[in-house]
């Protein structure tokens, strides 16, 4: 059945008819051709009825007719031979009859006689379609007067779909014929007739055929036709090629548009000039806008699918762009300068350059553009720079005549019927584009690399610094929008508003920033208001309130970041800073507390001045919340300003009337609200001072310590910091407080303890009230369970030893004897009390998990006890080792002969570690702490418990034998230079170089008696060096050798016998030299109590004797084997020299030698001034390092306290602490800095670890200082007193002066 009759013909006809009206909404629905093409391929898959089409049933029963015998016939002949094993499967079989099936005469003949009839088939229906057609024709006409209007509003949009209307089907004959009649030299009806037929064609069919080259060459020239009905229809055509085909066809049709336009511009027929305005109404220019307009949306809409075709494709839709805009005319052209280029066209209907960010925001297409524009259209970039050049001046000159600038930039926003444009309109429009342009141009550094670009009627180039510092005086010399127009315009084109949303773009990106902004001659165009305020000099600026809130703003985005950091504080070359021209930092510092003094009359009375206040002192926050900027700051007193503004701010929102009825009126309210508002900026910028040590000084000097830390926890508990960075800084600020003992008590009186302690125990106790239980929590695999760790880390920064002695301090444990289940701890001694000393039965059986929670209670108290301060305080006051020791007696098998062996479990693991670690002394190298984990194996847990003293002896390691003592000649040179009688000049600087060389050399032989007297006979010189003396002290004479111990605190006593434990096992001391101690201890304090003031403080550390033991005290004894004279001696001399200030702490204890306010904040030089340093040179010489710190919410000032509090006991061995001691006495007090500095560095990659593991705190303090030794370091440590020397030793000998 090969063959078809007419009658098969006409049947085919109405089943196919019938196909297509039944599809018919899957067709028209789709978005191309081709789509329709695929749905209709796919249909089988998608439409459920597809078998029941009478198409589909006739041609299924075709085919069989056909070739059914030849596939029979296939299927036999495999069968047989899969069953002899030569083909194997169902797949296999299938495929072979298909293969073969297609390759009979039957299937070929089959396919040729289908082929045919369907063109027939189809042919008649495309007939009877254009019969149809032309039916209808009337109506169709009627329905287009009646859209005629809305074809000329838009009717060159691509927004309407194409799809909507019914397509004409063309062969390439009538393709060929269309083309023959679209030729400009025919008759006018001709052409438009083949037009109309044109717009009903499917674009791809025409795009794609072999004629499409020769319409194009007719289509171009059409568009020139002064028949604007025939430009009308072709962009009707192109809208719709633009909105339904791909990418590869729509280019050809974007740049014959691009070319016809350039041709059109360059023509004689083109007039317009700049000078004489725009009319958009008149018919020639509203044609000229859509052409353009259709450009513009392809070219906001090409970027999307240019990336899936080749380069080139790309590369011609870009050419034609730049080439039409960077149009021109001959420069000898008398009309040059005026004339209206099609940029102008371009900028009025894409004023912002929308285009050209989307074609430079992809990598793909932004190589390209910028590469053409570097070799080809440079000239595009330089007209953008004339015009923001030319647009400038014109403000400058408007500025100089007092003028307005905004005569001609905002005039016509106020008629909204105005459709003409003046010449100046149309110039602002253009820079507005320019500067948008020019923008974006500057993110990229292929963009940046145009630059320096030169212009026509300039000698010089214009480099990107000039075009900042240009950008940056338009925001105070051009015209602002005034208030009012600023509600209704939400697209604000006012020049500051368009150079802030790029400056604060370039701010976000760190490569741009630092090639455009970090320059000082941009920070000088900033600041350039500001100091013509601080100079007293005339100031022409629009707007002036706005101006210094957006200079502001972009001050602070760049003080956000290290680099604009560094270069507000020490300018662009801070070898290079010139004295007579001060960094911004100064200027802005001034200005800031100029305005918080009410001391500029140009603002008085303003509405939004305390606004421009907040401004700036948020950029004073940014700088002085880090160690480096506040030293810039400090000079300025601006805590003072600050504290008194709030001061004053805090009587006024007292006095404020609290409304009672409702009907008062709001702008009381609003007022009360404006002063609230104003008191919460003052106190966010104070809090922010205890970022830092210094400045966390400086805050109490202030008096607002409590308010600070009250608004701060009311802002957390408001979860108004969802910021992480912010949440970073505020747990920084917690541990910076809970440093000193000023802060902690702040922390406690606020409830932010309270509220810590709380949430711990719902955490570890509780669970969250509101989640139903429909399964067990798992049990935690972790000592401290992941949801608990948190809090345990808030607890460890909050827990130092002032902060214990703030809130312990004579405190007695609850010990009641009972407790409710629903009693949950509100403070420390109560986490104590029910965590840490579980010592009655009611307190096991208060708990629900009793395990978990006591555990996490063994952990914390293990970090505290690192403390040594904190673990003699809460072994006098709680008697701790006898609690953990009771408990592990408790904790044996019973069998009948009594108590068996100690119970392996996690509670009696930690209790051991605990029990060891706090009754043991010494370095890494000197005791050996017990695991805390079990190993694999038959002895789970080799380490010896014990239930009383003393210690099993496996956990003190043996000291090595001291080496044979060999003589030195460096070392004989040191000690003959020390005991020579006459002593030259720069004999100390001689004695210091012969040190670091022995040091270098052989660090092992400083210790023992050797170095008891190099550092009794060089400080017996400096004590009576009158230059090297820092504090006069009076005479003073020693009580008797046989003074009672008893009138030693508890504390002390304590003290005592661990350091004479430590020197007996180090072989340092002999039997009895706790009375040798407790002489010297005693005297001591005597000697010091001379020169101590009377304090009246609520400080519980301020009002007896030093809240602490002795370490340096002791540590002389031990260096001085046991002798009480000699160490007495020493000591007393020593307390003459800088150094004992940082040293030996006791020695500055409510002393007469610091101002009242130090002495009052409780807050030790060691703190606000060597750990102050430490961070800031930290920050310098470690910035990783210091990082971690920041993200740990941990800070270096709190460890290295804790370190430098007890002489690194229990961080070094004995020989290193000997060494650290010696270096500070002979090489400098800046020396303690310079070592914490090394050990950081030391610990670097450590440090890195933890705090990813985020137990930070826990490793730097439970861990000894494992391979550290102080000679490897002190090359390193010479390097830093090279660069860091005369700043740190001026601070160092400024703790005596008042500080303001």
């Amino acid at each position: 059945m090969s063959h078809f009759t007419s009658e098969d013909e006409a049947l085919l006809q109405s089943m196919l008819r019938q196909l297509l009206q039944s599809v018919k909404e899957k067709i028209t629905g789709a978005p191309s051709v081709e789509c329709a093409e695929e749905i209709l391929l796919h249909l089988e898959e998608t439409d459920e009825n597809f078998h029941n089409y009478e198409f589909v049933k006739y041609l299924r029963q075709y085919i069989n007719n056909t070739v059914g015998s030849v596939i029979e016939e296939e299927t036999e002949k495999c069968t047989s031979a899969q069953n002899q094993g030569e083909v194997s499967g169902y797949d296999t079989l299938v495929q072979h009859v298909t293969k073969k099936t297609r390759e009979s005469k039957e299937y070929r003949e089959m396919m040729h006689a289908l082929k045919n009839v369907m063109m027939v088939v189809v042919e008649s229906l495309i007939n009877k379609f254009e019969e149809d057609r032309i039916r209808n024709k009337e109506l169709d006409s009627k329905t287009k007067k009646e859209r005629q209007s809305g074809y000329y509003t838009d009717n060159c949009s691509d927004s309407d779909s194409s799809f909507n209307q019914s397509y004409t089907f063309m062969s390439q004959e009538q393709l060929q014929l269309l083309v023959e009649r679209l030729d400009p030299i025919q008759p006018k009806e001709v052409r438009q007739e083949a037009l109309q037929t044109l717009c009903f064609a499917p674009p791809s069919d025409i795009l794609n055929s072999e004629s499409w080259p020769n319409l194009r060459k007719h289509l171009t020239m059409s568009l020139s036709d002064p028949d604007a009905t025939f430009s009308e229809k072709i962009l009707r055509f192109y809208a719709k090629t633009f909105s339904s085909s791909p990418f590869n066809m729509t280019r050809e049709v974007y740049t014959s548009l691009a070319r016809h336009l350039e041709l059109y511009f360059l023509s004689g027929e083109y007039s317009l000039r700049i000078s004489a305005g725009l009319d958009v109404s008149n018919t020639d220019i509203n044609c000229l806008l859509k052409k353009v307009r259709l450009l513009n949306e392809y070219q906001k809409e090409a970027p999307s699918s240019w990336i899936r075709h080749p380069e080139k494709y790309m590369e011609e839709v870009v050419e034609s762009t730049l080439s039409l805009l960077s149009l021109k005319h001959e420069p000898n052209h008398p009309a040059s300068p005026d004339f209206l280029s099609p940029v102008y066209f371009l900028a009025l209907l894409d004023i912002k350059a929308v285009w050209f960010k989307k074609w430079t925001h992809a990598y793909y297409s932004r190589t390209v553009v910028l590469r053409l524009l570097e070799k080809k259209y440079k000239s595009l970039v330089n007209a953008a720079v004339q015009q923001c050049l030319d647009y400038f001046e014109f403000c400058k000159a408007a500025v100089n005549k007092n003028s307005r600038a905004n005569d001609f930039s905002q005039q016509h926003c106020s008629d909204k019927q105005n459709l003409s444009y003046t010449g100046r309109e149309l110039q602002y429009v253009y820079f507005v584009h320019s500067l948008c342009l020019l923008g974006r141009l500057l993110i990229y550094k292929q963009g940046r690399n145009l630059f320096p670009v030169q212009l026509k009627n300039k000698k010089d180039s214009v480099s990107i610094t000039e075009l900042l510092v240009l950008f940056t005086q338009l925001i105070y010399y051009s015209p602002s929008y005034p208030k009012s127009a600023l509600a209704v315009h939400t697209d604000n084109y006012s020049p500051a508003s368009l150079v802030m949303e790029i400056l604060q773009v370039f701010c976000d990106q760190t490569g741009c920033a630092a090639e455009c902004l970090y320059t000082d001659a941009v920070i000088d165009a900033l600041l350039h208001p500001v100091q013509s305020f601080l100079s007293g000099t005339e100031v022409y600026i629009n707007c002036l309130e706005t101006t210094l809130i957006d200079v502001a703003d972009i001050l602070a985005r760049i003080a956000a970041v290290e680099d604009g950091l560094s270069l507000l504080l020490y300018g662009e070359n801070e070898k290079t800073a010139k004295e007579d021209s001060p960094t911004a930092v100064h200027v802005i510092v001034q200005f800031t507390k100029k305005l918080l003094h009410d001391d500029i009359s140009l603002l008085s009375g303003s509405e939004i001045l305390p606004v421009v206040k907040g401004a700036f002192i948020f950029v004073c926050r940014q700088m002085y919340r880090t160690c480096e900027g506040l030293q810039m700051v400090i000079p300025y007193g601006l805590h003072e300003s600050i504290g008194e503004a709030w001061k004053k701010m805090s009587l006024l929102s007292e006095r404020v009337p609290t409304p009672v009825t409702a009907d008062l009126t709001s702008s009381i309210s609003l007022e009360s609200k404006n002063i609230l508002l104003w008191e919460e900026t003052l106190l966010d910028a104070l809090l922010n001072f205890s970022a830092t040590p210094k400045g966390l000084f400086l805050l109490h000097s202030t008096g607002a310590m409590n308010d600070c830390v009250n608004f701060m926890f009311s802002s957390l508990s408001k979860k108004l910091q969802t910021n992480e960075y912010e949440e970073f800084g505020n747990r920084v600020i917690v541990t910076q407080m809970a440093t000193t003992p000023t802060g902690a008590v702040a922390l406690q009186s606020s409830g932010f303890i309270k509220a810590l302690v709380t949430e711990l125990w719902a955490l570890l106790e509780c669970g969250k009230d509101d989640l139903r239980i429909t399964q067990p929590k798992s049990t935690p695999v972790d000592p401290i369970d992941q949801s608990c760790q948190k809090s345990f880390l808030s607890l460890i920064n909050l827990l130092t030893y002032p902060a214990v002695f703030e809130l312990l301090s004579k405190q007695d444990i609850p010990n009641k004897p009972m407790y409710s289940l629903r009693e949950v701890p509100t403070d420390i001694i109560d986490i104590i009390d029910r965590l840490i000393i579980l010592n009655t039965e009611a307190k096991i059986h208060s708990l629900f998990s009793y395990e978990q929670s006591h555990i996490f209670g063994l952990r914390l108290l293990n970090v505290l006890c690192c403390e040594l301060n904190t673990l003699l305080l809460l072994e006098t006051q709680y008697k701790v080792s006898q609690v953990l020791l009771t408990a592990q007696q408790e904790n044996v098998t019973e069998t009948s002969e009594g108590p068996g062996d100690f119970i392996i479990d996690g509670l009696s693991v930690e209790r051991n570690h605990v029990l060891v670690r706090i009754n043991l002394i010494g370095g890494p190298l000197e005791r050996i702490l017990p695991l805390r984990v079990l190993d694999e194996g038959s002895d789970p847990y080799p380490w010896p418990m014990f239930s009383s003293f003393p210690l099993p002896k496996c956990y003190l390691a043996e000291i090595p034998r001291k080496a044979e003592f060999r003589q030195d000649k460096d070392l004989d040179k040191l000690l003959s230079l020390l005991k020579s009688p006459e002593k030259q000049t720069g004999w100390t600087e001689i004695c210091r170089k012969q040190f670091c060389k022995v040091m270098k050399a052989r660090p092992d032989i400083i210790s023992g008696t050797i170095l008891a007297e190099l550092m009794e006979k060089f400080v017996s010189h400096l004590s009576e060096s009158r230059l090297d003396c820092y504090f006069s002290t009076g005479n003073y004479k020693a009580m008797d050798a046989d003074v009672k111990n008893e009138s030693l605190s508890s504390v002390q006593q304590l003290g005592v016998e661990m350091t004479v434990r430590y020197g007996k096992y180090l072989n340092l001391l002999k039997e009895h030299a706790e009375n040798g101690l407790c002489f010297v201890l005693m005297n001591c304090e005597k000697f010091l109590k001379q020169q101590q003031r009377t304090v009246v403080s609520s400080l519980r550390c301020l009002q007896e004797r030093y809240a602490g033991y002795d370490w340096f005290a002791s540590s002389v004894f031990l260096i001085m084997s046991g002798d009480g004279e000699k160490t007495l001696t020493f000591l007393q001399r020593f307390s003459r020299l800088l150094v004992s200030a940082f040293l030996w702490l006791p020695r500055l204890h409510i002393s007469m030698h610091l101002p009242i306010t130090t002495v009052e904040s409780g807050i030790h030089p060691v703190y606000f001034c060597s750990a102050h340093h430490i961070e800031m040179l930290l920050k310098a010489e470690l910035p990783l390092v210091f990082s971690a710190f920041h993200m740990s919410g941990f800070t270096p000032s709190q460890i290295c306290l804790q370190w430098i509090t007890q002489c690194f006991w229990n961080y070094m061995d004995w020989s290193e602490i000997c060494h650290y001691i010696a270096i500070c006495i002979f090489l400098g007090p800046d020396y303690q800095i310079y070592m914490c500095i090394s050990v950081f560095r030391h610990l670097q990659q450590d440090i890195l670890q933890h705090t990813e593991a985020q137990d930070l705190q826990v490793f730097l303090k439970e861990e000894a200082l494992h391979g550290f030794r102080v000679s490897d370091y002190l090359e390193y440590m010479e390097s830093l007193e090279a660069t860091y020397r005369p700043m740190l030793l001026k601070d160092m000998r400024n703790i005596r002066v008042q500080n303001t």
